[in-house]
C-alpha cells in the first residue's frame, strides 16, 4: 500500500473511532435505512438467497419488495404533521378501491398490493400487513411510528421458510460491515447460518460491537485497500455505502481488492451516484462524500473482469412493482458476475 493510501486509511479510522460504540451500533438501522425495509438491503438478501436457491423463492422476494416499498410510503406518511391521523382514512380508501383518502393520494402500487393480501403459498403466507399497520394504534415508543412488529413481518416469514434448510458452502465477504449493520438481519432472517460469512471493518469499535452481538460469527479488523485473503477466497462479496467515502485512488484500490478475492459475483450498494460523465469529489474532514459517475464506476469493475448490471433503485421499483417513489434518487445497486465463471 502506498503512502497516500496509508494516510487515507488513518483518516478513515480517525473519522469512525471518534464516535462512541452505542452510536456506531445504532447507525443505519432505523427509518428508511432500516435493513428490514431498505430496498438495497432487501436486494442484497435476495442476491444471497438466489445464490443459495436459484429462483425457488422468486414470488416471496417479489412480495418482500412490495413490502419494503409500502412501508417506506407509510413511513413518509407518518412523518407528516397529523400523518397518523390519516391512517384510518387511507385504510377506508383502500377497502373501497378509491385513489384518494381525503386529500391523501393513494398510489396504484399500494392499492394493487393491498388487493393481493393476505396471500399464501405452499411454504409461506403473508398477512395483510397494510391493514394491520393502518388499523392498529402506533406504539408511542416506536422510533419510526410504524411499530417493530410490523417492520419484522418478512423477517419472520423468511426465518420460518429457511429454518429447515441446511448450510451451503458459499463463502461471503462483506468489507466495511460496520457494527454488523446488515449482518444482524442476515442472521435474523435465517440466511447467515446457511453461508460462511466474514465481515471486516477498519473501525475496532465496530468490530467489537459486531463480535459482542454475534460471538459465533467471524468479524475482524481489516482494510479494504489491502484485504488479507488469497485470490478468489470468497464466492460472493456484498458492500454497502463504502465507495463514496473513498478518494478516487482509494476507490480504484478497493474495487481491485474486492474483485481479486471474489470468485463469482458482487452485490454493491451506492447511496450517491449520478449518470454524468465525471465523479464529483467532495473531501469532508478525514474522508469523502463523493457523487460517483455510473459509467466510470461500472467501467472500473468491468476492467476487473466482472460484467456489471447497474440498477437505479427508483427505476427498478417503478419497473418491478409500479412504485413511483424512492427514498433516495441517487441510490444504485450493482450486480456483477465474474466473466471467468
Amino acid at each position: 500500500m502506498n503512502h497516500d493510501l496509508r494516510r487515507e486509511t488513518a483518516g478513515l479510522i480517525k473519522s469512525w473511532m471518534r464516535h462512541d460504540e452505542v452510536k456506531l451500533r445504532d447507525y443505519l438501522v432505523s427509518g428508511v435505512e432500516d435493513p428490514r425495509i431498505n430496498l438495497q438491503s432487501i436486494l442484497t438478501r435476495h442476491f444471497l438467497i438466489e445464490a443459495l436457491f436459484g429462483d425457488r423463492f422468486a414470488l416471496l422476494m417479489e412480495h418482500e419488495l412490495r413490502f419494503g416499498a409500502v412501508m417506506n410510503w407509510l413511513l413518509k406518511l407518518v412523518k407528516k404533521p397529523g400523518g397518523c391521523e390519516d391512517f384510518v382514512g387511507v385504510l377506508h380508501a383502500l377497502e373501497r378501491g378509491a385513489d384518494n383518502a381525503e386529500g391523501v393520494p393513494i398510489p396504484a402500487f399500494l392499492s394493487q398490493t393491498f388487493a393481493r393480501l393476505p396471500t399464501s403459498e405452499d411454504a409461506w403466507s403473508a398477512p395483510n400487513y397494510i391493514a394491520e399497520t393502518l388499523s392498529r394504534p402506533v406504539p408511542p415508543e416506536s422510533a419510526t411510528g410504524l411499530g417493530d412488529e410490523r417492520l419484522s413481518t418478512f423477517e419472520e416469514i423468511w426465518r420460518r421458510v429457511l429454518e429447515n434448510e441446511s448450510k451451503r458452502g458459499i463463502r461471503v465477504f462483506e468489507p466495511a460491515c460496520g457494527s454488523a449493520t446488515d449482518y444482524r438481519f442476515l442472521n435474523s432472517f435465517g440466511i447467515a447460518r446457511l453461508v460462511e460469512y466474514l465481515g471486516c471493518d477498519l473501525c475496532e469499535k465496530n468490530v467489537r460491537n459486531a463480535r459482542a452481538m454475534f460471538p459465533g460469527a467471524r468479524f475482524q479488523v481489516g482494510n479494504v485497500f489491502e484485504v488479507e485473503a488469497p485470490d478468489k477466497a470468497f464466492d460472493l462479496s456484498v458492500v454497502h455505502d463504502l465507495f463514496e467515502h473513498l478518494s478516487i485512488a482509494g476507490l480504484e484500490q478497493a474495487a481491485g481488492e474486492i474483485c481479486r478475492v471474489t470468485r463469482e459475483a458482487l452485490c454493491l450498494g451506492f447511496f450517491n451516484m449520478h449518470e454524468e460523465a465525471d465523479h464529483i469529489i467532495r473531501a469532508v474532514e478525514d474522508y469523502h462524500w463523493n457523487t460517483l459517475s455510473l459509467s466510470l464506476t461500472s467501467g472500473l469493475f468491468e476492467r476487473q473482469g466482472f460484467a456489471v448490471q447497474p440498477s437505479h433503485i427508483g427505476t427498478f421499483l417503478k419497473w418491478r412493482i409500479g412504485c413511483e417513489e424512492t427514498y433516495n434518487e441517487n441510490a444504485y445497486t450493482f450486480f456483477a458476475a465474474s466473466r471467468e465463471n
